[in-house]
């Protein structure tokens, strides 16, 4: 009962009745009559209040007290004194009360309350109480073993099932009360347990009851009560075995109920077996019951809160952008806010979800939800696994979304989304699940199956746009989600490297790569190879003769080659990401050394003497690289300007990069005048440190250097903690030591300096001991003089003790940074590397100062010949829909085969080893109880045998001579 939830009514409620099973009933109800209770004038206060109060007070009286063991009693006076059994027709009347009742899973009342009579022991009167349940259609229990009724009417019943009669017992033992005969004829509503039979839980025993009691229709509606029950139980063994059997025939309209339970449950199994059984999800999930499954979420789930703000609970966040407003949504619908949450979760690399067309006029990036009518509820939604894996993960629900993926048909796409969900999820509130590996990216070994098959084919599937999912690919959702295992993998690390090396074969040594880069002309000599070139006519032969993007299709027209061959030459070493990220390196290399001589050599005083040739050539230089960022910050991407401004600030190097160029102009401004000339030379000074820390985010992209630079990055976040505590000492110890040597000095400068300067340079060993250790200052006393002496040594003594706390708190610090960061920074500089390749790719040619003259090409390009770059086509792909469901259905055959090796690996490891060898040993002790019944059953022949001799006189069956020795 405190399993499934049932509620225990007992037939008595006095001790002396229900003595036996004292201690078992916490939370009983207990019908029984008021005259068999001791003291009842006690449960009658005067002035009728509630509840009584009724002492525990031992007598010998006829009558006993309550049980205190039970919670509620519900006691019926029929005038009767001393007599039992007056409760019976109240309790039966209780109990159809209660079978009309429904109750269901999220309060809309879909199952009615089965009712089971149980049977423990009992005595001759227990046979009329089970007749008129069955009359009742009541299902009854008999618990084997119990003793008294329960025992005498399961003897009957298992020694007559042959015959299927009772009344030839009846005539022959007068003894056996005629209603055990009309027991007999219904007797598919009886089951009889014994603990004996085997080690089944005992709700199960209840629901094989509740089934049984059904076994006679054929007719699937007459289970549906019991398959609810099962639902609300989680018994999907029950359901498989008893209720989905070969002559009852489920029609898909009757588990549309079953399955809404199962998925507000969150019953997995459960919804597999419907699937299984017929049910289409496509004809069964309607905006309308997506609404009532995101309506039906937990109140203590993340979703449920942010549901409620959205809808104006008590913590409303600050209002939506006003690219995703709400137009007009229906009263009670939350779809409309579902889509909210999608937006905020899945950002801007996706179109929203649930929403109309928009408007005419207005730009699509700025969906607002229009159009909603009641009848949208009745529509079938067009993606049905789709909407129920987002609803699983943004409950988080891990083995319901595992289900939904497994149903998906763009795994990549869904694994990633639902990362990137559940991650936004957890970002709000401070998990799902296999599908999408820990909540950091789809299966690796989807994606390697897929990538072992065919190499193409996966770079297809890593850059073609989904329809489903907004015109996102796999890699942006990725990039969104920060899915790094997903980046570390073969597949796609593989494409990265091609699409950084262009159409240039990527095995190309480095050294070939420069000298091509400052001698141009060596483009048109074998020296660099090119992997179209060399393709074109294999991929000829080979019956392809085309490609899409940068990807080979059957489908694909013939390509245009340009006709001049030192055009092609051109545009395929100049348009590779590698080539403009050696560009980039070369000249900020130059531009630091003209930086640097210009602060060295040639920085002149100001006008009009000044500035002089080579400033002004720095200072234009930095006005292209003022350029580069304008750019990538206002006219990259597809968003709107705010949005994309915020992203592009979202980035720390670009952070760095605005700090660098705002201290340079204010470096410039200072230098243009006389009064603050030198002020502007140190700002520039500093400003070069500020553009040489910018050599490091360069090198990053380096195979070798990256992940180094991530474990500096990490160790220094240790040591920046330490240098703060390092702060403090240095502060104490400086203004100790300046109030113990220089008491009198009041010049404010100095005493800045020898507080903060003088202890950091005695960290390298610079003490001055002619002020230590020297004669005493004139003007000071002879207690000044000790004062001075003793102070002097307590602050090095102090400085110390320093000096050994930081040896010993700080080398430990860094070395354990370094090996726990070691073997992840490979994974995470991976992860980077998408977005370094991605900046580069989107790069314009030219570097800097030269930029400018890209720069003026894209204006007209884009803005007045409206030309779409072709860069896009590396990392986007649009497919026709034929290529898409070909690639599709590709992807899915891969899924299919990891699941099914997955499956297989799962059934040889130990712990699913150990459950089938569990399973057998039940089978086994099943045997045996089996065995054992039916030795009983021979003995009992056998004495049947034995009293029907001549010569024996005859005897009563077995269970009547057990009810005469009762009576």
């Amino acid at each position: 009962a405190r399993a499934t939830g049932a509620q225990r009514v007992l037939g008595g409620v006095t001790e002396r009745e229900l003595q036996e099973h004292k201690g078992c009933w916490g939370d009983t109800k207990a019908v029984g009559g008021s005259t068999e209770v001791g003291t009842p004038s006690l449960l009658l206060p005067h002035q009728g209040s509630f509840p009584a109060r009724y002492p525990r007070m031992p007598g010998t009286s006829p009558f006993c007290p309550l049980d205190p063991n039970h919670s509620v009693f519900f006691l019926v006076d029929n005038g009767t004194q001393g007599q039992v059994g007056g409760e019976a027709s109240f309790r039966a009347r209780l109990e159809r009360y209660i079978a009309q009742q429904k109750v269901g899973t999220g309060g809309l009342g879909s199952i009615e309350i089965p009712v089971l009579l149980m049977l423990i022991g009992g005595d001759a009167t227990m046979f009329r109480r089970v007749s008129e349940a069955t009359r009742a259609s009541i299902p009854c229990l008999l618990l084997g073993g119990s003793g008294g009724a329960a025992d005498c009417l399961a003897r009957l019943l298992e020694e007559t099932s042959k015959c299927g009669s009772l009344g030839g017992i009846c005539c022959f033992t007068p003894l056996i009360p005629p209603q055990v005969e009309r027991i007999g004829e219904l007797r598919e509503l009886v089951t009889v347990y014994s603990d004996q039979e085997g080690l089944e839980e005992f709700e199960t025993v209840l629901l094989k009851a509740l089934v049984k009691a059904c076994q006679g229709s054929h007719e699937a509606s007459s289970y549906l009560d019991e398959l609810r029950l099962a639902v609300a139980w989680n018994r999907v063994d029950i359901a498989s075995s008893e209720l989905f059997r070969e002559d009852v025939l489920w029609q898909p309209s009757l588990l549309e109920g079953p399955m809404r339970d199962a998925l507000l449950g969150d019953r997995p199994a459960l919804v597999r077996l419907f699937v299984e059984n017929g049910l289409d999800v496509g004809q069964f999930l309607t905006w309308g019951r997506l609404e009532e499954l995101y309506m039906g979420a937990p109140e203590a789930s993340l979703l449920c809160q942010l549901l409620t703000r959205r809808h104006g609970g008590p913590a409303e966040p600050s209002p939506p952008p006003d690219y995703l407003s709400l137009e007009r949504a229906p009263p009670d619908g939350c779809l409309p806010l579902v889509a909210h949450i999608l937006r905020e979760l899945l950002g801007d690399v996706c179109a929203p979800f649930y929403v109309g067309l928009h408007p005419p006029g207005q730009p699509p990036n700025k969906v607002s939800l229009v159009d909603w009518a009641p009848s949208y509820r009745d529509e079938l939604s067009p993606n049905p696994w789709t909407d129920l894996f987002i609803w699983a993960v943004l409950l988080n629900r891990r083995e319901m979304a595992t289900y939904c993926w497994e149903m998906v048909s763009e795994v990549m796409m869904e694994g990633l989304g639902g990362a990137l969900d559940s991650r936004g999820g957890r970002c709000v509130s401070a998990p799902p699940s296999q599908c999408t590996h820990s909540s950091r990216s789809p299966p690796p070994g989807v994606f390697g199956e897929c990538y072992r098959n065919s190499e193409p084919r996966v770079y297809k599937l890593l850059v073609r746009r989904s329809q489903l999912w907004g015109s996102a690919t796999v890699l942006q959702l990725a990039h969104q989600a920060d899915a790094r295992l997903f980046f570390a993998q073969d597949g796609v690390q593989s494409l990265l490297t091609q699409n950084w090396w262009g159409e240039m074969d990527r095995s190309t040594p480095v050294w070939q790569l420069l000298l091509t880069f400052f001698c141009p002309p060596l483009i048109f000599t074998d020296l660099i190879t090119f992997r179209w070139s060399g393709h074109r006519c294999q991929m000829h032969h080979r019956g392809h003769p085309g490609r899409v993007g940068r990807f080979w299709d059957p489908d694909a027209p013939v390509p245009h080659v340009p006709r001049h061959f030192w055009l092609r030459r051109w545009r395929q070493f100049w348009g590779a990401p590698v080539t403009a990220f050696l560009g980039n390196v070369v000249m900020y290399l130059l531009f630091l050394l003209l930086f640097s001589y210009v602060l060295l050599m040639d920085f002149a005083p100001p006008p009009p003497d000044g500035p002089s040739g080579t400033e002004i050539v720095l200072y234009v230089w930095v006005f292209t690289l003022v350029c580069e960022e304008v750019r990538q910050g206002c006219f990259v991407g597809t968003q709107p300007l705010a949005q994309r401004v915020w992203h592009y600030l979202q980035d720390t190097w670009n952070q760095l990069d605005i700090a660098a160029l705002l201290l340079f102009m204010l470096g410039l401004g200072c230098r243009l005048s006389p009064w603050t000339y030198e002020s502007g030379r140190t700002i520039l000074c500093l400003d070069f440190m500020v553009f040489t820390l910018r050599l490091i985010h360069i090198f990053a992209v380096n195979k070798q250097l990256g992940p180094k630079m991530i474990i500096v990055g990490k160790m220094i976040k240790d040591v920046g903690l330490f240098l703060f505590f390092l702060g403090v000492w240095l502060v104490a110890y400086g203004v100790t030591t300046e109030g113990l040597l220089h008491p009198h000095d009041r010049r404010l400068p100095w005493i800045f300096r020898r507080v903060f300067y003088r202890p950091y340079l005695q960290i390298f060993g610079q003490i001055p001991l002619n002020e230590i250790d020297g004669e005493s200052p004139r003007g000071l006393s002879v207690q000044g003089i000790w004062g001075h002496m003793f102070g002097a040594e307590c602050a090095k003594n102090l400085e110390d003790v320093f000096q050994l706390c930081k040896v010993f708190s700080l080398l430990p610090s860094p070395s354990y940074t370094f090996s726990k960061v070691q073997g992840n920074s490979d994974i995470y500089w991976k992860s980077q590397r998408y977005s370094l390749i991605l900046e580069y790719h989107s790069r314009p040619t030219l570097a800097p100062p030269f930029i400018v003259f890209s720069h003026l090409h894209l204006i007209v390009k884009r803005y007045v010949r409206k030309v779409q770059s072709a860069k896009g086509q590396h990392f986007l792909l649009d497919l026709s829909e034929v290529q898409d469901g070909r690639l599709l259905t590709w992807e899915s055959v891969q899924k299919e085969t990891f699941l099914v090796a997955q499956a297989r690996q799962n059934r040889e490891r130990d712990t699913e080893r150990l459950r089938r060898t569990s399973q057998k040993v039940d089978m086994a002790l099943k045997q045996l109880s089996e065995i054992r019944e039916s030795e009983r059953r021979l003995r009992t022949l056998e004495t049947q045998v034995y009293d029907g001799e001549p010569g024996n006189p005859p005897a009563a069956p077995f269970p009547v001579r057990k009810v005469r020795s009762r009576s």
